[in-house]
């Protein structure tokens, strides 16, 4: 029962997740801005400094992995490289139409980190490359808007 109990609520968590982070990605307001007040969408990239909106969440998964990395500890990455993948593409409808030249770089940068991990036999040094790389992706969309 207890197992049960455990399984249900981890669903009803993961669905909580899925239905809020389908919301997150939105760029349309939901109300009219006011006189002098920036819309959503514009606020969102002022507040960040990207054309994307705020990317800090998938930065600061980025940089996890990274560490993981620097630690050798590349299964670890390989999990945590997940969890990036999975946001990114849920997010994806709500940020690419923003900015869709600066998304294609990052999910490039992502994509190439991705095929590091996945590697059969992931290289340290590879995997480390193409993570800088993705950090400094991210790095790079600051202060474009």
């Amino acid at each position: 029962m207890r197992s049960f109990q455990t399984a249900f609520r981890h669903v009803a968590i993961i669905s909580s997740l899925v239905l809020l982070g389908s919301t997150v990605g939105c760029s349309k307001p939901a109300d009219k801005p006011g006189v002098g007040t920036p819309t959503s969408s514009m606020s969102a990239a002022a507040q960040s400094g990207s054309k994307l909106g705020d990317l800090s969440e998938f930065q600061s998964i980025a940089a996890d992995v990274t560490a993981l990395v620097e630690k050798n500890d590349l299964l670890g990455a390989k999990t945590r490289i997940k969890d990036l993948e999975s946001s990114w593409d849920s997010a994806e409808a709500g940020i690419k139409p923003r900015a869709a030249t600066d998304w294609h770089v990052l999910d490039k940068a992502i994509d190439r980190a991705l095929d590091a991990l996945r590697a059969s036999s992931p290289k340290r040094d590879e995997c480390k490359a193409t993570m800088d790389n993705l950090l400094k992706a991210f790095e790079s969309m600051k202060g474009k808007q």
